[in-house]
């Protein structure tokens, strides 16, 4: 058989690149060939490598280049001579390779921008998010020349982040956008957008200095239609009116559309979205706190060629809305975390009577009160063979059913999150019978506090008789007998690389060094 050594780079290369990256660090150490294999340029795009804005990364620069890292972050750069040496350092030796570059909240000039992108001429990401002043002045790319450049790098750009800049006018949004012609995607997140305000009054000159116009931003997706594909506007005033316009946008074909915290997005508005662009595969309806069941059964009913679906904090939103979510056959991802009127049981039975239910693989009931252990055993055997990540978090009624329904079923995850499930405790987790919960049909009910009178006319509840009773701890002899008799429990799920337990108060140093062991040691 052949050896590792004997595979030739490429071979190993793929391997790694179906490895999460912390498995991939520890395979690069094996030997130097997988070393060598792991400095491919398609691997090196998975790793974002963050920069301080000091000394020390010169150095570090300089190291990167030798792999030609693409992908970089230099948050919060200022007007320092030590920014500068920074930029000037990513300019010589990694401006060529880069694809990827994030300026987040960084305060540039308009010199030190320019200098910058012109030595970048392979970007297909560029983040200018927060970069408020950078925009302030309002001189940004006014000289024709620097437009010349700063247009011949960024011919291949494919995303351009421009979220919260306060101060990004018509004027320097039509500056910025004619440098990228090829633009696929374009985040305006709390950006200030006029939306009902006209400031042109039926003029078609839109290059205003002062405001950011929803007229100018629909004039660039008309200029744009064949190209733009996704359109982040999240957190803005974005009305039903301006969806409308929006999405009937002729021959606009948007693949992602995120309106995350759009506090005015009515559930009319979702309805019109959901039929006008029905080739939508991730959608982010996050904090929309007006929308109601209709909003997502519009999105059940049209959008069948769906991935993503973000629904944390819809406060309105109850099992109804999800009776057409298993419909849905492309999902994979489902975020209902802090909808507090949920219990799931809807989406129980769409996943069970049907045989082609979605192949999620990313599931999150986060903060959902009203889940129950029969919720959670059902999801489980539906999804068991695709679900990689689970959030149920705060879902403080769940008890150790579910946690074998997970151990069970679910052998397939990788995170698991089960902070501040108070009702957890170390028999759940390593799959053990707590003889404390066993069943006598012969005892009678505890039906809970009795009121009673006493001491004249003031009433009181006589406590449960459980709260007398202190719970039974694990011990040496029950971990001996556990292994004996082999049941399902946390330990089994090979695959996990991150798991919460965070306030679960019953749980002690027993249970989790037992699982932690048989994971991470």
């Amino acid at each position: 058989m052949m050896g590792s050594q004997e595979l030739p780079l490429e071979i190993i290369s793929h391997i790694l690149s179906f490895l999460p990256l912390s498995d991939w660090k520890e395979a690069s150490l094996v030997n130097r060939t997988w070393y060598f294999a792991s400095q491919d340029t398609h691997l090196q795009r998975k790793v974002v490598y963050n920069l301080p804005a000091s000394s020390s990364s010169l150095h570090i620069i300089q190291g990167l280049a030798r792999r030609c890292a693409p992908c970089i972050s230099l948050n919060n750069l200022d007007s320092s001579n030590v920014s500068r040496d920074v930029i000037k350092y990513i300019s010589f030796y990694l401006g060529p390779h880069l694809e990827s570059l994030s300026l987040r909240g960084s305060c540039l000039t308009d010199s030190s921008f320019i200098a910058l992108i012109q030595n970048c001429p392979n970007l297909h990401s560029l983040d200018l998010s927060g970069c408020n002043s950078f925009f302030m002045s309002g001189t940004l790319l006014s000289k024709q020349d620097n437009v010349l450049k700063v247009r011949e790098a960024l011919n291949n750009l494919r995303e351009l982040n421009l979220s919260g800049i306060r101060y990004l006018s018509d004027l320097i949004f039509n500056r910025l956008i004619s440098c990228t012609p090829r633009l696929e995607k374009l985040l305006l997140a709390r950006c200030h957008i006029t939306f009902e305000f006209d400031p042109y009054r039926g003029s078609r000159n839109y290059n205003s200095s002062s405001v950011l116009s929803f007229r100018n931003i629909l004039t660039f997706l008309k200029e744009r239609v064949n190209c733009m594909k996704a359109l982040d506007l999240s957190s803005t005033g974005v009305t039903t009116e301006a969806v409308r316009s929006l999405v009937q946008v002729e021959q606009l074909n948007l693949r992602e559309l995120a309106l995350q915290n759009c506090k005015d997005l009515s559930s009319e508005a979702v309805s019109i979205l959901c039929k006008w662009q029905p080739n939508l595969t991730s959608l982010n309806l996050s904090g929309c706190s007006e929308l109601s069941d209709s909003a997502v059964l519009a999105v059940s009913s049209h959008l069948q060629s769906l991935q993503h679906l973000y629904l944390a904090k819809v406060r309105r939103l109850t099992d109804i809305g999800l009776r057409g979510i298993a419909d849905l056959k492309e999902l994979q991802s489902l975020d209902m975390s802090e909808c507090s009127l949920l219990n799931g049981s809807e989406l129980v039975k769409g996943l069970s009577s049907s045989h082609l239910h979605p192949k999620l693989q990313s599931l999150s009931f986060a903060s959902c009160c009203l889940l129950k252990d029969i919720s959670v055993v059902s999801l489980a055997g539906s999804l068991g063979a695709y679900l990689r990540i689970l959030d149920l978090s705060s879902c403080m009624t769940l008890t150790d059913i579910s946690i074998q329904a997970i151990s069970t079923h679910l052998n397939r995850l990788t995170i698991l999150r089960l902070a501040w499930c108070k009702e957890l405790t170390d028999w759940g987790l390593l799959g053990i019978m707590n003889p404390d919960k066993e069943l006598n049909p012969n005892t009678e009910k505890d039906n809970g506090p009795a009121f009673s009178r006493n001491f004249g006319n003031m009433g009181f509840f006589t406590p449960p008789q459980y709260l007398d009773e202190k719970p039974r701890l694990l011990t040496d002899s029950d971990l001996v007998k556990s292994r004996e008799k082999p049941s399902p429990s946390l330990k089994s799920l090979q695959c996990l690389q991150e798991l919460d337990l965070t306030a679960c108060s019953k749980l002690t140093d027993i249970s989790i060094t037992q699982v932690s062991e048989d994971h991470w040691c």
